[in-house]
Protein backbone atom coordinates (compact mmCIF):
# COMPACT_ATOMS: atom_id res chain seq x y z
CA UNK A 1 0.00 0.00 0.00
CA UNK A 2 1.18 3.32 -1.41
CA UNK A 3 1.94 5.47 1.78
CA UNK A 4 0.16 8.63 0.49
CA UNK A 5 -2.70 6.60 -0.25
CA UNK A 6 -6.05 8.29 0.69
CA UNK A 7 -8.45 6.26 2.58
CA UNK A 8 -12.72 6.25 3.23
CA UNK A 9 -11.82 6.70 7.31
CA UNK A 10 -8.63 8.37 7.81
CA UNK A 11 -8.27 12.10 8.90
CA UNK A 12 -8.35 14.51 6.25
CA UNK A 13 -4.33 15.81 5.73
CA UNK A 14 -3.61 19.13 7.33
CA UNK A 15 -2.94 20.75 3.85
CA UNK A 16 -2.34 25.22 3.68
CA UNK A 17 -4.01 26.47 0.96
CA UNK A 18 -4.39 29.28 -1.15
CA UNK A 19 -7.57 30.63 -2.44
CA UNK A 20 -9.69 32.98 -4.36
CA UNK A 21 -11.13 33.96 -0.71
CA UNK A 22 -7.17 34.02 0.79
CA UNK A 23 -5.30 31.14 2.77
CA UNK A 24 -6.80 28.34 4.22
CA UNK A 25 -5.97 25.56 6.36
CA UNK A 26 -7.66 22.23 5.33
CA UNK A 27 -9.55 20.25 7.17
CA UNK A 28 -9.14 23.02 10.52
CA UNK A 29 -11.02 25.82 8.48
CA UNK A 30 -14.01 23.84 8.07
CA UNK A 31 -14.24 22.31 11.59
CA UNK A 32 -17.80 21.67 12.60
CA UNK A 33 -18.87 21.59 9.27
CA UNK A 34 -19.18 18.97 6.23
CA UNK A 35 -16.54 20.23 3.91
CA UNK A 36 -17.40 18.93 -0.82
CA UNK A 37 -13.81 19.51 -2.00
CA UNK A 38 -13.99 18.70 -5.62
CA UNK A 39 -11.19 19.07 -8.45
CA UNK A 40 -11.62 19.54 -11.96
CA UNK A 41 -9.01 19.36 -14.59
CA UNK A 42 -8.24 23.22 -15.85
CA UNK A 43 -10.09 27.11 -15.66
CA UNK A 44 -11.67 28.24 -19.16
CA UNK A 45 -13.04 24.21 -20.14
CA UNK A 46 -16.70 23.43 -21.20
CA UNK A 47 -17.31 20.64 -18.82
CA UNK A 48 -15.90 22.31 -15.89
CA UNK A 49 -17.39 25.47 -16.84
CA UNK A 50 -20.86 23.44 -16.39
CA UNK A 51 -20.16 22.04 -13.31
CA UNK A 52 -19.51 24.99 -11.40
CA UNK A 53 -22.63 26.58 -13.01
CA UNK A 54 -24.35 23.64 -11.12
CA UNK A 55 -22.16 23.58 -8.17
CA UNK A 56 -23.18 27.30 -7.57
CA UNK A 57 -27.01 26.55 -8.50
CA UNK A 58 -26.87 23.97 -5.97
CA UNK A 59 -25.06 25.86 -3.40
CA UNK A 60 -27.70 26.62 -0.99
CA UNK A 61 -29.03 23.59 -0.50
CA UNK A 62 -25.63 22.61 0.19
CA UNK A 63 -25.27 25.25 3.01
CA UNK A 64 -28.56 24.04 4.26
CA UNK A 65 -27.24 20.93 4.69
CA UNK A 66 -24.18 22.19 6.85
CA UNK A 67 -21.63 21.57 3.85
CA UNK A 68 -19.35 23.97 2.37
CA UNK A 69 -17.98 23.62 -1.27
CA UNK A 70 -14.16 23.92 -2.32
CA UNK A 71 -12.70 23.76 -5.64
CA UNK A 72 -9.33 22.80 -6.57
CA UNK A 73 -7.29 22.70 -10.28
CA UNK A 74 -3.57 23.63 -11.04
CA UNK A 75 -4.13 26.72 -12.11
CA UNK A 76 -3.20 30.03 -10.56
CA UNK A 77 -5.37 32.34 -8.94
CA UNK A 78 -5.84 34.85 -11.22
CA UNK A 79 -7.16 32.30 -13.66
CA UNK A 80 -9.51 31.19 -11.15
CA UNK A 81 -10.52 34.72 -10.46
CA UNK A 82 -10.85 35.78 -14.12
CA UNK A 83 -12.96 32.43 -14.97
CA UNK A 84 -15.06 32.77 -12.62
CA UNK A 85 -15.49 36.44 -13.75
CA UNK A 86 -16.42 35.37 -17.66
CA UNK A 87 -18.88 32.53 -15.53
CA UNK A 88 -20.57 35.33 -13.92
CA UNK A 89 -20.55 38.19 -17.20
CA UNK A 90 -21.50 35.34 -19.89
CA UNK A 91 -23.54 33.07 -17.71
CA UNK A 92 -25.71 35.60 -15.43
CA UNK A 93 -24.26 33.44 -12.12
CA UNK A 94 -21.93 34.46 -9.46
CA UNK A 95 -19.32 32.14 -8.02
CA UNK A 96 -19.68 32.61 -4.22
CA UNK A 97 -17.75 29.60 -3.04
CA UNK A 98 -13.61 29.64 -2.95
CA UNK A 99 -11.35 27.40 -5.21
CA UNK A 100 -7.82 26.42 -4.42
CA UNK A 101 -5.17 27.43 -6.70
CA UNK A 102 -2.77 24.40 -6.98
CA UNK A 103 -0.55 25.64 -9.70
CA UNK A 104 2.23 23.52 -8.27
CA UNK A 105 0.17 20.75 -8.30
CA UNK A 106 0.91 19.34 -4.71
CA UNK A 107 -2.50 18.99 -2.98
CA UNK A 108 -3.87 17.10 -6.28
CA UNK A 109 -0.38 14.75 -5.89
CA UNK A 110 -0.94 14.70 -1.98
CA UNK A 111 -4.83 13.67 -2.47
CA UNK A 112 -4.02 11.32 -5.43
CA UNK A 113 -6.46 13.43 -7.50
CA UNK A 114 -3.99 13.80 -10.68
CA UNK A 115 -4.53 11.88 -14.08
CA UNK A 116 -2.00 9.12 -14.57
CA UNK A 117 0.31 10.52 -17.10
CA UNK A 118 -0.96 13.92 -17.02
CA UNK A 119 -0.80 17.16 -15.22
CA UNK A 120 -3.88 17.95 -14.78
CA UNK A 121 -6.45 16.64 -12.27
CA UNK A 122 -9.40 14.37 -12.49
CA UNK A 123 -13.19 14.94 -11.12
CA UNK A 124 -12.68 14.46 -7.67
CA UNK A 125 -15.30 14.87 -4.91
CA UNK A 126 -14.28 13.98 -1.04
CA UNK A 127 -16.68 14.07 1.49
CA UNK A 128 -15.27 15.46 4.81
CA UNK A 129 -16.97 15.26 7.89
CA UNK A 130 -17.18 18.00 10.67
CA UNK A 131 -14.71 16.17 12.46
CA UNK A 132 -12.07 16.01 9.37
CA UNK A 133 -12.39 12.26 8.58
CA UNK A 134 -12.94 11.31 4.53
CA UNK A 135 -16.66 9.48 4.17
CA UNK A 136 -16.92 9.36 1.06
CA UNK A 137 -14.74 9.85 -2.29
CA UNK A 138 -16.33 9.81 -5.93
CA UNK A 139 -13.90 9.99 -9.15
CA UNK A 140 -15.17 10.76 -12.83
CA UNK A 141 -12.63 11.28 -15.84
CA UNK A 142 -11.83 14.64 -17.32
CA UNK A 143 -14.57 13.67 -20.81
CA UNK A 144 -17.43 12.86 -18.55
CA UNK A 145 -19.11 15.87 -16.10
CA UNK A 146 -19.97 14.78 -12.24
CA UNK A 147 -24.01 14.19 -11.38
CA UNK A 148 -24.82 16.78 -8.80
CA UNK A 149 -27.87 14.93 -7.87
CA UNK A 150 -25.61 12.21 -6.70
CA UNK A 151 -23.58 14.33 -5.10
CA UNK A 152 -26.39 15.75 -2.99
CA UNK A 153 -27.66 12.36 -1.98
CA UNK A 154 -24.36 11.02 -1.05
CA UNK A 155 -23.83 13.80 1.61
CA UNK A 156 -27.45 13.19 2.72
CA UNK A 157 -27.36 9.93 2.79
CA UNK A 158 -23.91 9.89 5.76
CA UNK A 159 -25.81 12.29 7.21
CA UNK A 160 -28.60 9.92 7.54
CA UNK A 161 -26.49 7.45 8.42
CA UNK A 162 -24.64 9.16 11.32
CA UNK A 163 -27.85 10.89 12.97
CA UNK A 164 -30.26 7.19 12.88
CA UNK A 165 -27.41 4.72 13.12
CA UNK A 166 -28.91 3.01 10.33
CA UNK A 167 -27.30 2.00 6.64
CA UNK A 168 -29.08 3.13 3.25
CA UNK A 169 -29.75 0.22 0.27
CA UNK A 170 -29.31 0.92 -3.53
CA UNK A 171 -30.51 3.80 -4.83
CA UNK A 172 -31.94 5.60 -1.43
CA UNK A 173 -34.61 7.12 -1.07
CA UNK A 174 -35.78 5.27 -4.09
CA UNK A 175 -34.70 1.69 -3.94
CA UNK A 176 -37.02 -0.76 -5.77
CA UNK A 177 -37.04 -3.35 -2.70
CA UNK A 178 -37.99 -1.15 0.49
CA UNK A 179 -38.50 2.35 -1.16
CA UNK A 180 -36.98 5.30 0.67
CA UNK A 181 -37.01 2.82 4.26
CA UNK A 182 -33.91 2.08 5.87
CA UNK A 183 -31.56 -0.75 6.77
CA UNK A 184 -31.39 -1.71 10.57
CA UNK A 185 -27.61 -2.87 10.92
CA UNK A 186 -27.35 -6.79 10.70
CA UNK A 187 -27.53 -8.36 14.70
CA UNK A 188 -23.75 -9.38 15.71
CA UNK A 189 -24.99 -11.34 19.01
CA UNK A 190 -27.57 -13.70 19.54
CA UNK A 191 -28.98 -11.14 22.00
CA UNK A 192 -28.99 -8.71 18.93
CA UNK A 193 -30.61 -11.67 16.63
CA UNK A 194 -33.62 -12.08 20.17
CA UNK A 195 -33.96 -8.07 19.88
CA UNK A 196 -34.76 -8.02 16.30
CA UNK A 197 -37.00 -10.57 16.56
CA UNK A 198 -38.91 -8.93 19.61
CA UNK A 199 -39.10 -5.46 17.31
CA UNK A 200 -40.30 -7.37 14.15
CA UNK A 201 -43.17 -8.75 16.04
CA UNK A 202 -43.95 -5.51 18.04
CA UNK A 203 -43.79 -3.91 14.01
CA UNK A 204 -41.07 -1.72 14.79
CA UNK A 205 -39.50 -2.87 12.08
CA UNK A 206 -39.93 -5.29 9.26
CA UNK A 207 -37.40 -8.12 8.05
CA UNK A 208 -36.87 -10.49 5.35
CA UNK A 209 -34.73 -12.56 7.39
CA UNK A 210 -33.56 -11.64 10.82
CA UNK A 211 -30.21 -10.47 9.19
CA UNK A 212 -32.18 -8.25 6.77
CA UNK A 213 -34.45 -5.83 8.51
CA UNK A 214 -35.66 -2.23 8.01
CA UNK A 215 -37.71 0.52 9.28
CA UNK A 216 -39.20 3.55 8.31
CA UNK A 217 -37.56 6.74 9.40
CA UNK A 218 -40.02 9.30 12.15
Amino acid sequence: MEENRILIGQKFPEIEVNTTHGPKVLPKDYEGKWLILFSHPADFTPVCTTEFVAFQKRYEEFKALNADLLGLSIDQVFSHIKWVEWIEQNMGVKIEYPIIADDKGLVADKLGMTLAGASITVRAVFFVDPKGVIRAVIYYPPEFGRNFDEILRVLKGLQTADKHGVALPADWPNNEIIKDRVIVPPAATMEQKALREEQQKKGEIECFDWWLCHKKLD
